[in-house]
């Protein structure tokens, strides 16, 4: 499944915009997990490193990482940057379902 079909489903798309060298990054990851075992299968997490693909970022005018935007039927629903809560996500996305 590509990009674009991913978010463009029913399925509310969590997209996690990041860089390796990004230490605000690294913390997110074990958020991320959290976040994955409170939503299951009711959302879907993707995350897109910015140096692999600048295209996408630029596409989205992504200035800063960690930057996360939420998606549902193609359209952005939700985005923020910086470290967040894994309450937080879950609300945004549970606003969706």
């Amino acid at each position: 499944m590509t990009f674009s079909e991913m978010i463009r489903s029913d399925k509310p798309v969590l997209v996690d915009f990041y860089a390796t060298w990004c230490g605000p990054c690294r913390t997110m990851t074990p958020v991320l997990e959290e976040l994955k075992q409170r939503i299951g299968n009711a959302a879907r997490i993707i995350k897109i490193d910015v140096d692999q693909s600048p295209q996408a970022a630029a596409a989205y005018g992504i200035q800063g990482v960690p930057s996360f935007i939420l998606f549902q039927h193609g359209q952005i629903k939700w985005r923020s940057s910086g470290v967040l809560p894994a309450g937080v996500l879950e609300q945004q996305i549970r606003l969706l379902l």
